[in-house]
């Protein structure tokens, strides 16, 4: 192959590989405006809807229950219910009480923002009613329109939500295992001034035992007793010579 050939072959590898990057870039220049054109339906659409705020949820409603009652008035998107705190369900189980999940707030995405108003306005205050059999027949709608309120107010709201609980729990987790580690310290702390009272004790006891001083019965010399009644015993009969010579 001559030179040129190989230039020749050269140029049309690259012209090849820039018609190829060209393609690349077109593509994603397309992906980018379906993309951008999506979001800018998805924004619109948002624009419209409106969410309610429930400051209260009563007992056994869930999102599927609520979902259901709600859709009667107006089409409904998204709905979340914050779950209720763990050690509240778990005194209520304790005493006897309703065994399922409870939920302490709520809010419902509604697709026209003026469903949403006129939900909120109606609703308020009254009555849930249903069936009488229900357990929340008696109970009353606490339901409020967030104006200018979008669902991605929420999900930012929510994370911060979860962000602060968890920073909460780290820090009572933290105190906690302070408080357990000073604990066990005073326990140790207590076992040895324990085992050196002890020690004191055992040492002041030894020091307090009398000593025994034994004492044994003796009997006196018989030397002893011999020479003495052979001295009595001289004596008198020198006092008896003496005497009866005067």
């Amino acid at each position: 192959m001559t030179e040129e050939e190989m230039a020749a072959e050269g140029e049309s590898v690259q012209s090849a590989d820039a018609a190829s990057t060209e393609e690349e870039a077109l593509r994603r220049e397309r992906r980018r405006e379906r993309k951008r054109k999506r979001l800018l339906k998805e924004a619109e659409k948002a624009e419209k809807r409106g969410v309610c705020y429930l400051s209260r949820v009563p007992p056994h409603m869930n999102p599927l229950r609520l979902r259901q009652i709600l859709s009667q008035y107006g089409e409904i998107g998204r709905v979340y219910l914050t779950p209720e705190d763990p050690s509240n369900q778990m005194r209520r189980k304790k005493a006897g009480g309703f065994r399922g999940q409870e939920f302490s707030e709520g809010w419902v995405e509604f697709i026209d923002k003026k469903v949403a108003k006129g939900v909120a306005s109606a609703l308020n205050g009254e009555q849930i009613g249903g069936k009488k059999r229900s357990s929340i027949y008696y109970d009353l709608w606490n339901i409020k329109y967030l104006s200018k309120f979008k669902w991605d107010d929420l999900k930012e709201e929510t994370e911060i939500k979860n962000a602060t609980r968890e920073q909460k729990l780290v820090l009572e987790l933290s105190a906690a295992k302070k408080e357990r580690d000073f604990y066990l310290s005073k326990v140790d702390q207590s076992k040895a001034i324990s085992k050196i009272g002890e020690r004191l004790k055992k040492k002041q006891k030894i020091e307090m035992v009398p000593k025994v001083v034994r004492h044994f019965p003796q009997k006196r010399p018989a030397g002893n007793e011999a020479g003495e009644s052979k001295g009595q015993l001289s004596k008198d009969i020198l006092a008896g010579v003496f005497g009866g010579s005067s």
